[in-house]
This record gives structure tokens, C-alpha cells and sequence, in this order.
């Protein structure tokens, strides 16, 4: 690790594990281009050991085996720790990733300390065990006991937030963690990992496992693993799901997106415009619930294309560690080809170029960055308006009717999220309704709702994180029929 970044941190600068270990992740800035750390890379003996070590404190340890209240308190104690140390923690996701550090601090730190603090809140009025009338006569008593033995696998692009919602609910369940970061972000994962340490949790109950993909395949298909909690590509999930079926693991799947907003024909574009910057292009874009398709009213598509535009051209793009950034570069040299190639093919799509472009913006001649680019005059069939792009690349495209608008919304692979925006709330509701999505807005992008639950249908994935529904997904239930009294 670059030694100033280890000791500003108060990190160690030597990651190493136990087992077979013989290679490292490096870590590469987004900014410079230049490495910033190197960690050792999780070897199959880590990732067989890191299981076995999960199977132990599941099967006969004492986490699973505690009241609710003490892991509930041994949450509480980790929020606590995270707490003191956000500011570190936002500024090396910062520099690993390209955030902005102002979007870091309040998103990619800000989320996970609320999620922490409304999991703890569920948990205190979660039905653990509760006493049923049975319709035979019996009482029947139902448990929700620890699924068991988690694998949780994340990608670089909000990767705190995504552990948290893992991690968090597994553990107030009882379950053991076995975590996958992504390459690109693994630093913050071990930060983490260094402040669990700080929690003091029985041996095994946490892991994480730093390396490629071949890591993460096989801990997803290790027969040790009870359920798989997974976030990432279409692509990925399906294989991530056949993995895991052939040991029966449970699985959640929570994968990409290529959201509508849609602007009905009373809504105001300067609201929008501003809306739509905050849901669309914050993270550089690389947010899998970004609403990327603008779908607006025919008659007034150059009002809403001219405040898009306007926006998006006064967007800051520089060194994400300078707070007036606004738009930091892209993860890695490979996103930026690929948002790059996308926005070429738009134009051989024929759709209108109206700003940005696949050149780096002025004044940067290093570093992963795209222009904040809209393309107005397409329409659903092109592939910028099909493909999750994950980049700064709008597409707007023009409808008839409101039924026209709800068609274009719903002719999608993905369904993960959307929004309605709309001078009349309930004829947003009402369209809302009727899209089909896991999750949607009005007058606004989702908003992550600590108490609401999130995930998608479709390509998009399948289980559910945050609110209790995020805890249903580790446990198991019991039904225990006793016979009354005679």
C-alpha cells in the first residue's frame, strides 16, 4: 500500500492471509492511473478455510446462539466505530473508486451508518419468535432462525453501502459472513474488516476473502455455503445462481439496471433537469438504479433536452478529491472503453449527440474520464437505450401518449427501478402502477429507503434488501405445533 495513504488512514501497508496466497490485487487510482496499494489475493486454501472457519461458528459457536439484543448491541458497537472513522473511510473510496469526496461522504459513507442504525431498529421489533393460534386448535410456534452460512459477493461501485446491506441484516440474524469484495475496491473492505475486529466477534463469524472472479466462484459454489447474497452484472448473477444450485444454497440477486423516468407533459424541466441530475449522473453514473432512459412528451422534447443539457454542461469534472468536484472518472481504463464505445455507437445508431462525447473532458489528459454525454432523438430499439451502459450517457426518447410512455418504460429486460415526474401526485401513483419494476419514484429518483424494501424483477434479479424484508432473507422458518391441553 503507498505508504502515506496507509499511515493517513492508520492502516496497515502488508495485507496478508494464512493460507496459499501468491498473488495481489492491485489497487489503481482512477485519477492518476498510477497502483495506490497492493493486497494479497485469497488462494482456494483461504477461501475453503474462510467457509470451514463460518461452518464452525455457525454450527457450534455462540453468535447464532445469542439474543437478539446482544448482536443487536454488537451492531450498535460497530455503527459507533464507523462513525469516528467515516471520514477515512469516505476518503479512501475516494481514491480507489473516483468518487467525489463529496459524494463519498455523504452516500458512500453517509448510507451505510443510516442503514446500520434503521437494521438495528428492525431488529428490535423483528418477529424472532412469535406464538400463532393454529386453525386445527394447536398453538403453533414460529422461529426465524439464522440461514446459516452467508457468501456475500459485491462490486466496486457504491461498495460499502452494498456490504452493509449484507452484512448488517445477516449477522443481527446470527448467520456468518463470508464477504467478497471487488478488486477495485478492496481496501475499504478491509478497513472494515479492521473495525469488526474493533466489535470483537467470535472467531469466524466475519471474513473477507480480497481476489478476482475465480475467488468468488468458487466461494459461491462451495458446498459449505447456505445462501448467497450477490450484486452485480445480468451476466453474472445467472451464473452466480447456477453455482449455487447445485448445492441447494438459497440465493438473492440484486443485478443491473436501464431505468425510465418519465416526464409527463405537466412536469416543469428545470425540476426535472435537476432531478434527473442527482438520480442519473451522481457516482459518474455507476449506480445500478440511475435512471439512464428519459422518456418525454413528443410535443415538448426540445424544452426538456435544453434543460437537461444545461445541466449536464455546468456538471464540475475533475479530481475526485477536490470538493468542487461533481463528476469524478470512471472506475477503471476498461469502463471507460466500454462508456466510450457506447457512446460511438450511439451516433452510428443515429441518434443526436446534443452534448458530451467520447474525448476526455477539457483540461484532463489523465485519469478514466468520460464526458457527462446526452443523446436525445432515439428511440427504444437502439442499443443505448437497451444496454446498461454505467457511465454519464442519458438517452431521451419522445412518446405519444401516456400509454405510449408506460410501453416504452416496461419494454426492458431490466426492472429495477424508475420514476414518474408529474406536477399531479396521484396521476404519478397511478403510473407508477402500473411500470413494471421493483422499485420507483415520484418526482424524485428511489431513494434507498432504510425501512423500504429494494431489488428488482426481470433481468434486474430477484430477493430483496432493506427493511424487514432485507432480515427475511436470512433466516429460515420454523413452525412448532403444540398440542393444547386436554
Amino acid at each position: 500500500m503507498d505508504q502515506h495513504l496507509g499511515e493517513y488512514l492508520g492502516i496497515e501497508a502488508d495485507w496478508s492471509l494464512d493460507g496459499d496466497a501468491t498473488e495481489a490485487v492491485e489497487v489503481i487510482s482512477p485519477h492518476t492511473g498510477r497502483p495506490i496499494a497492493r493486497v494479497a489475493a485469497a488462494g482456494p486454501a483461504d477461501v475453503d478455510a474462510a467457509v470451514g472457519a463460518a461452518r464452525a461458528a455457525v454450527d457450534g459457536g455462540p453468535w447464532p446462539r445469542l439474543d437478539p439484543a446482544e448482536r443487536i448491541a454488537a451492531v450498535r458497537r460497530l455503527a459507533e466505530i464507523y462513525t469516528a472513522r467515516r471520514g477515512d473511510m469516505a476518503s479512501l473510496i475516494s481514491a480507489e473508486m473516483g468518487a467525489p469526496i463529496t459524494f463519498a461522504q455523504r452516500a458512500q459513507v453517509g448510507l451505510p451508518t443510516t442503514m446500520m442504525a434503521a437494521f438495528c431498529s428492525l431488529a428490535e421489533t423483528y418477529p424472532w419468535h412469535e406464538v400463532r393460534a393454529g386453525y386445527f386448535g394447536s398453538d403453533v410456534h414460529v422461529r426465524r432462525d439464522p440461514v446459516g452460512v452467508v457468501a456475500a459477493v459485491v462490486p466496486w461501485n457504491m461498495p460499502q453501502f452494498l456490504i452493509v446491506t449484507k452484512l448488517v441484516p445477516a449477522l443481527l440474524a446470527g448467520c456468518a459472513v463470508v464477504l467478497k469484495p471487488a478488486p477495485e475496491t478492496t481496501l475499504d473492505a478491509l478497513l472494515l474488516a479492521q473495525m469488526l475486529q474493533e466489535v470483537g466477534l467470535p472467531e469466524g463469524v466475519v471474513s473477507v476473502l480480497p481476489g478476482d472472479a475465480a475467488v468468488g466462484a468458487r466461494l459461491v459454489g462451495h458446498p459449505g455455503i447456505d445462501k448467497v447474497s450477490f450484486t452485480g452484472s445480468s451476466a453474472a448473477g445467472r451464473a452466480v445462481a447456477a453455482a449455487a444450485a447445485a448445492n441447494l444454497a438459497k440465493v438473492s440477486l440484486e443485478l443491473g439496471g436501464k431505468s425510465a423516468a418519465i416526464i409527463l407533459d405537466d412536469a416543469d424541466p428545470e425540476t426535472v433537469a435537476a432531478g434527473i441530475r442527482s438520480a442519473s449522473l451522481s457516482n459518474s453514473g455507476q449506480i445500478c438504479n440511475a435512471l439512464t432512459r428519459i422518456v418525454v412528451p413528443a410535443a415538448r422534447e426540445q424544452e426538456f433536452v435544453d434543460a437537461l443539457a444545461a445541466r449536464m454542461g455546468a456538471l464540475v469534472v475533475g479530481d475526485p478529491a477536490d470538493p468542487a468536484t461533481e463528476l469524478g472518472p470512471l472506475v477503471s481504463r476498461r469502463q471507460q472503453q466500454r462508456v466510450r464505445d457506447y457512446i460511438d455507437l450511439g451516433q452510428r445508431e443515429g441518434a443526436r449527440l446534443v452534448c458530451g462525447g467520447s474525448d476526455l473532458p477539457d483540461g484532463l489528459d489523465t485519469g478514466w474520464y468520460v464526458r457527462p454525454t446526452l443523446f436525445s432523438g432515439a428511440n427504444n430499439t437502439m442499443r443505448i437505450a437497451r444496454e446498461e451502459i454505467f457511465g454519464p450517457v442519458l438517452t431521451v426518447i419522445a412518446y405519444r401518449d401516456e400509454d405510449d410512455a408506460v410501453a416504452i418504460a416496461n419494454d426492458s429486460d431490466y426492472g429495477l427501478a424508475g420514476s414518474v415526474w408529474t406536477a399531479d401526485t396521484e396521476r404519478g401513483i397511478r403510473i407508477a402502477e402500473r411500470v413494471q419494476t421493483g422499485t420507483f419514484g415520484v418526482n424524485q429518483g428511489y431513494t434507498m429507503d432504510p425501512f423500504a424494501p429494494f431489488g428488482g424483477v426481470k433481468d434486474s434479479g430477484y430477493g430483496r434488501e432493506l427493511g424487514r424484508e432485507g432480515i427475511d432473507g436470512y433466516v429460515e422458518t420454523k413452525s412448532i405445533a403444540v398440542a393444547t391441553a386436554r
